[in-house]
């Protein structure tokens, strides 16, 4: 049997932590193993990555396609160590954001050859695909309130970027999800938490297998 992989994309502060957490709990509700992981991180080198990319001083003025290759290489790691073997077993993969994240971030808001970046995200992830990809879509300015409420208020080297960059970073989703309509669920950030958690259970139930449902 193979499982089921649902990643979740959206731009900052679209609210995809929580509703993971919701999904996970409700699918564990039922008896399903789920993984629950995300990008980047989700293994000893990824989330060494991830400080990196996020929060370390030498991660300043890094080349854009440094960004990407280090963003992929996390990737390829967590593909591999983590999302495919569960998959094998039969498991649900929840993982939050994925390889459209670098088609939009690095490719379309950065600027990169989207050939390149393809051709490198495809490298990373081999064949293992999302069946189910959740858009969360919400204003950049929303969402950026939201995360400078948050916590101590401090951003990461992403979220520091202009507004023009999450309006770039949000064109580049919903631009993939009308190319992907199968795959992608987009839906409105701005509802509320449970009315999101509703559409997102429609979606994902009609996807589990047999082995899946109580």
């Amino acid at each position: 049997m193979a499982g089921l992989f649902i990643t979740f994309e959206g731009g900052e502060g679209c609210g995809k932590s929580t509703q993971i957490r919701l999904l996970r709990e409700r699918l564990e509700a039922d008896g399903n193993t789920v993984l629950q992981t995300r990008e980047p991180g989700g293994t000893p080198l990824g989330e060494t990555v991830r400080k990196l990319l996020q929060h370390d001083k030498a991660g300043e003025g890094m080349a854009p396609e440094a960004e990407l290759l280090l963003f992929t290489a996390s990737r390829a790691q967590l593909t591999r160590e983590r999302i495919q073997p569960a998959l094998d077993a039969d498991q649900v993969v929840l993982c939050d954001r994925f390889m459209d994240s670098t088609t939009v971030y690095q490719g379309v808001a950065r600027q990169i050859d989207s050939l390149s970046v393809a051709t490198i995200n495809q490298f990373a992830v081999g064949n293992t695909r999302p069946e189910l990809t959740i858009l969360i879509d919400l204003s950049p300015d929303v969402g950026m309130t939201r995360v400078r409420s948050r916590g101590n208020g401090e951003l990461d080297r992403m979220e520091q970027e202009a507004l023009e960059f999450f309006e770039a970073v949000r064109a580049g989703y919903l631009k993939l999800a009308a190319d992907e309509p199968e795959r992608f669920l987009v839906l409105d950030g701005g509802q509320s938490i449970e009315a999101l958690q509703s559409q997102i259970w429609e979606a994902v139930s009609k996807r589990l297998s047999p082995s899946h449902k109580s």
